[in-house]
C-alpha cells in the first residue's frame, strides 16, 4: 500500500515491519495519544535502546568523540513529525547511518527536508501509523519502511536490519499497546 502520507514521504522502499492492534477508541484520540508517546514510559524500551547505545557511550567514555556527544539518549524524540492527515495518520521520520553506533543521524525539520534529502550512503526511516475506524473503535496499524539510497548503504544496513529487526519489533508491539493503554487512560 503506497498511498497516503506513506505514499508521499516515502514511496519507495527496501525494507518494511508492520503490526497492527485493535483500539477501543476513535482514529483522532488514538493519533493524539501517538503524538504524546515516550519511550521513556516502557522500562524495556528504554533497556533496549540503552543496550543498542552502550558501544557508542563507551567510547565517549574512553576520550573517542562520535555523534552521541551532544545528543540525548535515543528515543523517540529524535524522530521529526513529517505530517499528520487528518484523524486518519501520522509519520515521523529518521535520516542517519542506522548501523553505527552512534546512528549517525543528519538533521531533517519537516516532510519537504525528508522527501528531499538525497545524501548517498546515508537511509531514511519512515515510521508510520494509520488508524482504520471500526464498529467498536478503530484498528491502528503501524509500518516502518526504510529507503537506501545505493549498493553501499544496502550493504552496511541489511546486516543491521538482521541484527535488529527481532528488538524493533518488539518495541513496536509494545508502543502500540503502550498507544492503546494510553487511549483507555485519558
Amino acid at each position: 500500500m503506497n498511498t497516503g502520507l506513506a505514499g508521499q514521504l516515502l514511496p519507495v522502499f527496501q525494507f518494511s515491519e508492520r503490526h497492527a492492534l485493535d483500539v477501543q477508541a476513535a482514529p483522532g484520540r488514538i493519533l493524539d495519544a501517538i503524538e504524546q508517546t515516550s519511550d521513556e514510559d516502557d522500562p524495556l524500551v528504554r533497556l533496549l535502546l540503552q543496550v543498542r547505545e552502550a558501544p557508542a557511550r563507551l567510547a565517549l567514555r574512553l576520550g573517542l568523540r562520535n555523534g552521541l556527544a551532544e545528543r540525548p539518549r535515543f528515543g523517540l524524540h529524535a524522530f521529526t513529525p513529517l505530517g499528520r492527515a487528518d484523524d486518519r495518520e501520522i509519520a515521523f521520520g529518521l535520516i542517519g547511518r542506522f548501523w553505527r553506533s552512534d546512528f549517525g543521524l543528519r538533521p531533517c525539520t519537516n516532510g519537504d527536508d525528508f522527501r528531499a534529502f538525497r545524501e548517498p550512503g546515508t537511509a531514511k526511516l519512515l515510521l508510520h501509523f494509520r488508524c482504520e475506524e471500526g464498529a467498536h473503535g478503530a484498528r491502528l496499524h503501524t509500518e516502518t519502511r526504510v529507503y537506501w539510497p545505493d549498493r553501499r548503504s544496502r550493504l552496511l544496513f541489511t546486516p543491521y536490519w538482521l541484527a535488529i529487526r527481532p528488538v524493533s519489533g518488539l518495541i513496536r508491539q509494545r508502543l502500540l499497546r503502550d498507544i492503546r493503554r494510553r487511549t483507555l487512560d485519558a
